[in-house]
């Protein structure tokens, strides 16, 4: 089984919504970069996620979104995010419009994620993500503990990065 079939299996989908992104940002010349759990599996050994959160530089929002509509997408406006996901796929595309991470779209590479050529954001950004949504006392703490354990994930990998975490996180990872 590959990677996207058993990304696409455990989302039970019956469609792959992550190929319909990525040929929605190439129909739109869209920049782009994943952060997130699923950017963490770019550096690290992969952990299956449903969410597969997005930067789109902020001009190219409404392209993609009127590109999502056509193809049956449904589109969910937030505060700091735009949802597109399809009845077909439990997997959720999260656009984040939260206007710090669209400086990670100038560090981006090309990466594999689960079988999937995709623009990723720097392992650095990926962990200043990591880091913001982790210190967000608004998010769900199941949610938070997730990203914990995602910013443990890079640091076992990458234990360089570890100085450069908050002095309040550094001492939660040792407990």
């Amino acid at each position: 089984m590959t990677g996207k079939e058993f990304l696409n299996s455990v989302a039970h989908g019956k469609s792959d919504i992550i190929q319909t992104f990525l040929d929605i940002v190439a129909e739109t010349n869209a920049r782009y970069c994943m952060i997130g759990g699923l950017a963490v599996n770019a550096y690290v050994e992969p952990v299956v996620s449903l969410d597969l959160d997005i930067i789109a530089a902020v001009e190219s929002i409404d392209a993609i979104c009127e590109s999502a509509a056509r193809r049956g997408m449904r589109i969910e406006r937030f505060e700091h995010s735009v949802n597109l996901s399809v009845e077909s796929s439990d997997l959720r595309i999260q656009l984040q419009t939260d206007s710090r991470y669209q400086e990670f779209l100038s560090g981006a590479e090309e990466r594999d994620v689960l079988g999937y050529r995709m623009m990723v954001a720097g392992l650095e950004d990926v962990m200043q993500g990591k880091v913001w949504a982790y210190m967000d006392s608004q998010r769900r703490r199941s949610k938070r503990q997730k990203d914990l354990a995602d910013i443990l994930r890079i640091v076992e990998t990458y234990p360089a990065l570890e100085a450069a975490l908050p002095p309040a996180l550094r001492k939660k990872l040792s407990e």
